[in-house]
């Protein structure tokens, strides 16, 4: 590294914290990136660096911070679920992908109840990993702001419900449902439902939302129904949907797999896709294609979304200051038969 092989003694963590005037716990923090951090202090602590010319490479690191070469992304989901929705592989190809030459191994873990939890993060903050990113996050969990303040670099899949997280990468799903809704008015829909994603992520929150917009103006009325994202809740839905609104035209749901169940059980009932009601999903999954009709659906990156989450990983475990600590990704529609 830059620096490594200059004439006498290097300078040390303890002279960074001596001539900043704070500790060496936050020295630490400010050289992993940690928000858990004043200005002041990082001040302090940025303009002692310059002035002795500290390096914090990974020598340093590893003597200070104990580095394990090792990240991990916890899923908050089960396993079955995990491997099912081609979401996740898409996640972890990219982060794999970005992970590729750094020299960072990646550790898959999941957890869904409480204890689960709890035991999680005793080892995430027991020095085994460098770093974490999250997955799937269900309602106000408290793990991302308890390993931040136990200065474990995160970073988050998604923007979660509650609470915004110091780093995050989303796509952006409130656009995204607002156009897949607009294109259904476009082509003279006038009773469009929603199969919403559930309301404890901010995934099924912003979906739902974007459907809620493009009617706004429109006067026409919300016929809504709730599932999980999965194929059987689109099933479920759906049937619902029919019993509460026979004459409805059109379905946006939140999911490719919801939007899969809710095709089968209009066929079931007689309904021609997309002459009788037109049907778009969300995720442009590789199964979207090969439905009948194909489905239309709203692309999201997920290849690029777990690249950049390991890219932000890797800059705040390498103490680079983040520019852009939140990424938003773009979406788009992609037209198929199904609408």
């Amino acid at each position: 590294m830059n620096g490594d092989r200059r004439s006498g003694a290097r300078p040390t963590l303890e002279a960074v914290a001596a001539r900043a005037g704070v500790g060496r716990g936050t020295v630490s923090r400010v050289i992993n990136g940690s928000p858990k951090v004043s200005e002041k202090a990082r001040e302090a602590v940025q303009q002692a660096i310059d002035e002795l010319g500290y390096v914090p490479n990974r020598a340093a690191r590893t003597l200070v911070t104990r580095r394990t070469d090792t990240i991990a992304l916890v899923v908050s989901e089960s396993e079955h679920r995990i491997f099912d929705e081609p979401f996740f592989a898409g996640i972890i190809r990219g982060i794999g992908s970005a992970l590729s030459e750094t020299g960072l191994q990646l550790i898959l873990t999941m957890a869904q109840s409480r204890n689960q939890h709890d035991r999680l993060e005793l080892y995430l903050t027991g020095q085994h990993v460098d770093g974490v990113l999250l997955i799937s996050l269900h309602g106000a969990d408290p793990l991302p702001g308890r390993l931040e303040e136990m200065g474990v670099p995160t970073v988050l899949g998604g923007r979660p419900v509650g609470f915004t997280p110091y780093s995050y990468v989303d796509v952006d799903n409130r656009a995204g449902a607002r156009q897949a809704v607009k294109y259904l008015l476009g082509k003279g829909r006038r009773r469009i439902a929603t199969i919403a994603g559930t309301q404890d992520m901010g995934v099924g929150v912003d979906r739902l939302a974007g459907y809620r917009d493009a009617l706004l103006a429109t006067g026409m009325p919300e016929l809504v129904a709730y599932g999980d994202f999965l194929e059987p809740s689109g099933v479920n839905a759906m049937e619902r949907l029919l019993e509460q609104h026979p004459t409805l035209d059109a379905v946006f749901a939140a999911s490719d797999a919801m939007a899969i169940g809710a095709m089968r059980v209009l066929k079931e009932h007689g309904r021609a896709i997309p002459d009788d009601v037109a049907v778009i999903g969300f995720d442009d999954s590789a199964i979207a294609a090969q439905t009948v009709p194909p489905l239309t659906s709203v692309h999201q990156p997920t290849e690029d979304m777990g690249r950049q989450m390991a890219q932000l990983l890797v800059a705040r475990i390498n103490g680079e200051r983040l520019e852009q600590p939140v990424v938003i990704l773009d979406t788009h529609l992609v037209e198929r038969g199904s609408a």
